[in-house]
């Protein structure tokens, strides 16, 4: 086995992907910063979840809001619900891993705001389920996911977004999740700060 050429395979594989997903999700992208945008605008907050890899990158989305992206700017509201082993374990415990999320979401959702819900073959219960619990609430959902979609794309309405990857290899799904929320951020930061290219 030569493992230079198997590595370089990644790099090519990524671009191939990437290549795809910006003809096929650019748009789609640019309508989520408005999205999100506008609910930021109008004091709304931003929820987001995901299991394994997903949960990661719900925490780092949530992270540069909260925190900053490249630019100074003043912290915008934003919560993953992945992160609160407590609530976590006793939903969990208490009512089922299906849950975890809708309870959250139940909690703390109000109109207007926004659920970014990650989940890579687009079939996870308990984001199925805090996506249900969005949409009761009357809140936006910007769903990233691959593989076709899944169930989260049956559920779906016009007041949402889908960033689906068209791949079904999940890491080269979650290396394109990454790059759309990085690009998310950026959006946002421009069009609170004013565009600097």
């Amino acid at each position: 086995m030569d493992m230079t050429s198997r590595m370089t395979s990644h790099f090519r594989d990524a671009m191939a992907v990437c290549e795809q997903s910006m003809h096929a999700l650019a748009g789609p992208l640019a309508s989520a910063v408005d999205v999100v945008f506008a609910a930021l605008a109008n004091n709304g907050k931003i929820l987001a979840c995901g299991n394994g890899g997903s949960a990661a990158d719900a925490q780092h989305f949530i992270a540069e809001l909260v925190g900053r992206f490249e630019r100074e700017r003043l912290p915008l509201a934003g919560v993953a619900l992945n992160t609160d082993t407590a609530i976590l374990t006793a939903v969990g415990n208490d009512y089922g891993f299906e849950e975890i999320y809708e309870r959250q979401v139940n909690a703390l959702g109000q109109s207007g705001d926004v659920l970014v819900a990650i989940s890579t073959s687009g079939n996870s219960a308990n984001v199925i389920r805090a996506i249900e619990a969005a949409h009761d609430r009357e809140i936006s959902v910007i769903a990233l996911t691959g593989k076709g979609g899944g169930v989260v794309s049956e559920l779906l309405t016009a007041h949402d977004v889908h960033l689906c990857v068209p791949h079904d290899r999940t890491m080269r799904i979650q290396e394109v999740h990454a790059l759309l929320l990085h690009a998310l951020c950026d959006g946002i930061d421009a069009l609170l700060l004013g565009d600097t290219e």
